[in-house]
């Protein structure tokens, strides 16, 4: 199977380099018209220009996706231009990397706004183009950071983790009008990472190894709901899982209870992937069913 993105249109924010622009390549490779957005005019005119000049269609717009009426603007340009959006590639960040000690609230708060708030802004801008239009792709960029943590990232990890929240939710309400929502996890070695590793290992894991997954997050076969991983060719996917869990009721030796049988709590045994928030709930209530049949 050909993934082709002929007549879709595609908005990349921050592609004027590394990830971004790798995935804006990418999607137009496969026929999409993609919108380069950046923070500055000048790479994201670079970027839509090396489109123009392999034969695909671009155009360049700059602006923070931080300032909702900026990217608000930019979805007006689009629309006048193209006259729908099909994809959007959630991708724009940046880094203030410090442990939480040393961390100033105010670069944990621009972190959050320009890769959470960014989304919120973009994806509700095109939102109900999609759902009238019936069809829409949209891609969250998480990262491990948040899946998992890694030490002096609290406001980028906080950040990350809260778009696959975003993710979760938007994924169910955008269903029924066949828009599908995922978020991507890529290692990939760009102006963000440089330095942190040794550069054999930065050769192995360049932007290009990341983008099929982005392209194939964007085509008409799209999952939805998923997490993949991706970096230095090799794919997976992560999974928020919920464990069967146990009844310990209500007594007021419960904490001391939870202590003692936190093992067997936390044991991952039959764990699910629950398709909605309310499947907690149901698992509480069938352990509390399962109990009193004991009794």
């Amino acid at each position: 199977m050909t993934i082709r993105l002929d007549d879709k249109v595609a908005i990349v924010t921050g592609s004027g380099g590394g990830l971004g622009r790798c995935h804006a390549l990418a999607l137009a490779a496969r026929g999409a018209r993609v919108v380069v957005n950046d923070l500055g005019e000048e790479p994201a005119e670079k970027v839509a220009e090396e489109i123009r000049a392999a034969g695909g269609e671009a155009i360049a717009h700059a602006c923070s996706v931080a300032d909702f009426a900026a990217v608000e603007t930019m979805v007006r340009h689009v629309m006048d231009q193209w006259g729908r959006v099909d994809i959007l590639v959630n991708n724009a960040g940046i880094l203030r990397d410090k442990t939480f000690v040393k961390m100033n609230l105010e670069d944990f708060r621009t972190v959050l706004d320009v890769h959470l708030m960014g989304a919120v802004n973009c994806t509700k801008a095109v939102w109900e183009i999609m759902r009238d239009q019936q069809y829409g792709r949209i891609v969250m960029t998480t990262s491990s950071s948040g899946l998992f943590g890694n030490f002096g990232q609290s406001n980028y990890g906080a950040a990350k983790l809260a778009m696959v929240g975003l993710m979760q939710t938007l994924s169910l309400e955008g269903e029924k009008y066949n828009i599908r929502v995922n978020s991507l996890a890529p290692t990939a070695a760009t102006q963000m990472t440089e330095g942190l590793m040794p550069p054999e290992v930065l050769e192995k894991l360049r932007p290009e190894t990341v983008s099929p997954g982005v392209v194939f997050l964007c085509s008409e076969d799209a999952p939805n709901r998923a997490i993949l991983a991706a970096g230095a060719g090799s794919f997976e996917c992560a999974h928020i899982t919920l464990t069967r869990g146990v009844y310990i009721g209500e007594g007021e030796d419960a904490a001391d209870e939870i202590a003692a049988r936190f093992s067997e709590i936390a044991d991952r045994t039959d764990s699910q992937v629950p398709r909605m928030g309310s499947a907690q709930g149901q698992q509480e209530m069938t352990n509390l069913i399962a109990s009193q049949k004991k009794s």
